[in-house]
């Protein structure tokens, strides 16, 4: 008999069981592709940290250089232009940075270039093969005073009295004059002075130019039409009308012709009759225009539009014919440049105290030949109205030029004009209400180029103005 011979197996234990099963499971296999993914993250993602690195880094090196090429730019810089440089990159620990400054300076202008560099270590892209990172930085600056055209456009209204606000007019006027004419500047700034009042006076050189006929040689203004406020230029062909010379006030000084052999004994006329509240054109002589906006005295009334208006025209090409005429700086002879030249700046500065009032002119009737032009050239006109003329009659003998709301439309079609020609206008509300502020501000090519200013502050807005018409420009 053959016994049956069994070997039993040991039984297995449960971990032995677990560890056979996981050894022959497929579901849930880590394969060589996926490890291969997790290690490209890991390196992408130390390349972007070295990279955002790379980036902190160039544009702090280039922050020092845009502010570097800015200073050292500067034509106000007495210091060496390449010393400054270098300096602002040792002031930021960045001196070791600098390969080169290169300075190009003329009689009208500085541009400075800098070019900086360093190797930034990398904190993962070395295990690549790539142990840094070059950092470049690359800076121009240039300061040029190009040919400029200017305007100063200035209120000498009778309000202007009050709270020394003429004396600080002149010490404004000088400081801007003495900011722009430059020695380096010559023959490339002209500025234009413009007074006014309730008219301005061209002067008999300009005024002999136009068209117009003459009344009278006590002053020379001109009377425009509403429509000749669209059009920046003054023509020499249109007809004009010479405005007339008197007084619109209440009391009579006790001058006239027979008690002192001459005419035109009015103090305080409409049309400012001093040689010195004349208009000046293109000049550069610093000390003619200090000297003549020093003697500024306030005047009779405020019409805004009628400055503007003059103010622009002698940036308009359609003066250069008059402006050759009449003489002056040889330098700007060929000035008004045309608007296409780009080499040029045309801007107004234009200043006012107040707003514009109604302004009148005597009937043409009791103005008509020279014995009336006399008679009210020792007159004031309303003195000598309460004295001969009922007061329910006086209304015969005037009529109104401009309401104040009519004088501020047209100051805003001439402003317009001018913006679309490219001139530049700054505006200065010296002192003024809401009103005159929001008009003023109107004006201005921008909200930045408007200053409402009180005082001695005056002195900062023309300062300001003067620096930014030579403004700093960083080109690269």
């Amino acid at each position: 008999m053959t016994d049956d011979i069994r070997i039993k197996t040991p039984p297995q234990r449960p971990a032995a069981v677990m560890l056979h099963r996981f050894a022959r499971e497929e579901d849930g296999l880590v394969t060589v592709f996926a490890v291969f993914m997790i290690l490209i993250m890991v390196f992408l993602g130390g390349m972007g940290v070295d990279l955002m690195r790379h980036e902190r880094e160039r544009s702090k090196v280039q922050a020092v250089a845009d502010r570097a090429v800015l200073a050292a730019a500067d034509l106000d810089q007495t210091l060496d232009p390449e010393a400054v440089a270098r300096d602002y990159f040792n002031k930021a620990g960045m001196a070791e940075y600098v390969s080169t400054v290169n300075v190009e300076e003329g009689l009208n202008y500085r541009r400075v270039t800098v070019d900086a560099s360093r190797r930034l270590p990398t904190l993962f892209m070395d295990s690549l093969g790539q142990d840094s990172l070059y950092v470049p930085a690359k800076s121009t600056a240039e300061e040029k005073v190009n040919k400029v055209e200017i305007s100063m456009v200035l209120d000498i209204s009778g309000s202007m009295r009050e709270n020394s606000k003429m004396d600080n007019l002149h010490d404004a006027g000088a400081i801007f004059v003495d900011t722009v004419l430059k020695p380096e500047n010559a023959d490339l700034i002209s500025i234009s002075v413009v007074p006014y009042t309730a008219q301005v006076n061209v002067g008999a050189d300009i005024f002999d130019e136009l068209n117009i006929t003459e009344l009278h040689n006590f002053s020379y203004c001109v009377d425009f039409e509403d429509s000749d406020f669209d059009d920046v230029a003054i023509s020499q062909v249109e007809q004009y009308e010479h405005m007339q010379h008197f007084e619109a006030g209440y009391y009579w000084n006790g001058r006239h012709r027979k008690n002192t052999g001459r005419y035109n004994n009015i103090d305080n006329p409409g049309c400012p009759k001093q040689e010195y509240e004349e208009v000046k054109a293109f000049s550069q002589n610093a000390t003619e225009l200090k000297n003549q906006i020093s003697s500024f005295s306030p005047r009779a009334n405020t019409a805004i539009h009628l400055g503007m208006k003059w103010g622009v025209a002698l940036l308009d090409p359609a003066f250069r014919p008059i402006n050759q005429a009449i003489g002056g700086d040889a330098a700007f002879q060929s000035r008004p440049a045309a608007y296409s030249d780009i080499d040029t700046l045309k801007t107004v500065i234009l200043m006012t105290d107040g707003v514009n009032v109604t302004t009148r002119r005597i009937n043409r009737q009791v103005y008509a030949n020279l014995d009336h032009y006399r008679h009210w050239s020792d007159y004031p006109f309303y003195w000598w109205l309460n004295q001969n003329v009922r007061s329910s009659e006086q209304w015969r003998w005037y009529w109104t030029k401009y309401t104040p709301s009519q004088a501020d439309n047209l100051l805003s079609n001439i402003c317009d004009a001018a913006k679309e020609k490219g001139i530049v206008i700054w505006s200065i509300g010296f002192e003024v209400e809401e009103h005159g502020a929001s008009v003023m501000k109107d004006c201005a090519s921008s909200d930045s180029h408007f200053f409402r200013v009180e005082g001695v502050e005056i002195v900062d807005a023309f300062e300001a103005i003067a620096r930014q018409i030579n403004q700093l420009r960083l080109t690269q």
